[in-house]
């Protein structure tokens, strides 16, 4: 039996049309990445350019505070909204230069504002074209935040083992409202936010030692003298008190949602 014109139409999905409009969000994304990746900008997020420009950063923030935490905040938007890989390394770059609660506040402004701009653009049709090409991982995400939204969205921004930019792009996709979107984003990137920022305004300490290894270097004549960071030098009693607290916040939705199991059986 054939099936009618009407009901076959009816059980297509719904395609709107790409228009300029709904486009542009995605050209000036692309655009943006492309020189980005090209000039090697994405490079110098990074704890080596940090050691490296860590005097002049210091000089400037001495003098103009006001202007540096306000274009730190505007770069770690951009970064964000870019889905440029170096936020984590922005944040401890934050709580070295501006300290842990400087630096932590202004993480926290730029991720949320960066997020809403890629969760935003996910309402168009770029993100339906962009979470069909994302697979079965993203079907699981979209189920979840059907369920509980809020609480789903706070647990991943706690526990981030799903990518940032794809916890932005699925909740628009799954209905999330802009609201619980803004209010989950920016409460579940708080703890995150303190412990790199902690950690981070710890670092003084480490990059002067590297400096001073560089400067003993030049002075003796080396000639393999190089100014960079040692990993080996991340593993301080600030990083490891950081995580601590890192893992008992992200607890937090576990025991919640425990409770709630046990209020309402």
């Amino acid at each position: 039996m054939s099936v009618p014109a009407e009901t076959r139409q009816h059980a297509q999905p719904l395609v709107r049309p790409l228009g300029v409009r709904r486009l542009l969000p995605l050209a000036i994304v692309v655009a943006g990445l492309i020189v980005v990746f090209g000039l090697g900008l994405n490079r110098e997020l990074s704890l080596e350019s940090l050691v490296r420009h860590h005097a002049a950063i210091e000089r400037v923030v001495l003098e103009h505070r006001g202007p540096a935490f306000a274009a730190y905040v505007l770069l770690y938007i951009t970064v964000v909204a870019f889905s440029i890989p170096g936020a984590l390394v922005l944040t401890v770059m934050g709580g070295v230069v501006f300290g842990t609660l400087l630096g932590a506040f202004g993480a926290i402004i730029g991720a949320t504002v960066g997020g809403t701009i890629i969760f935003l653009i996910a309402r168009g049709a770029v993100g339906e074209i962009l979470i069909r090409r994302a697979g079965p991982t993203v079907n699981k995400l979209m189920t979840g935040f059907r369920k509980d939204a809020f609480c789903y969205l706070l647990f991943l921004r706690l526990v981030p083992l799903v990518p940032f930019w794809l916890v932005n792009l699925v909740p628009a996709l799954a209905g999330v409202r802009p609201a619980p979107f803004v209010a989950a984003t920016a409460l579940g990137i708080i703890p995150g936010s303190f412990v790199f920022a902690f950690f981070g305004s710890g670092l003084d300490s480490v990059i002067d030692a590297q400096r001073a290894a560089y400067q003993a270097c030049l002075a003796v004549g080396g000639v393999d003298c190089h100014l960079g960071f040692d990993v080996h030098a991340l593993v301080t009693p600030r990083l490891v008190a950081g995580f601590v607290v890192l893992a008992v916040f992200a607890l937090v939705p576990v025991v919640v949602k425990y409770v709630k199991a046990k209020q309402h059986p």
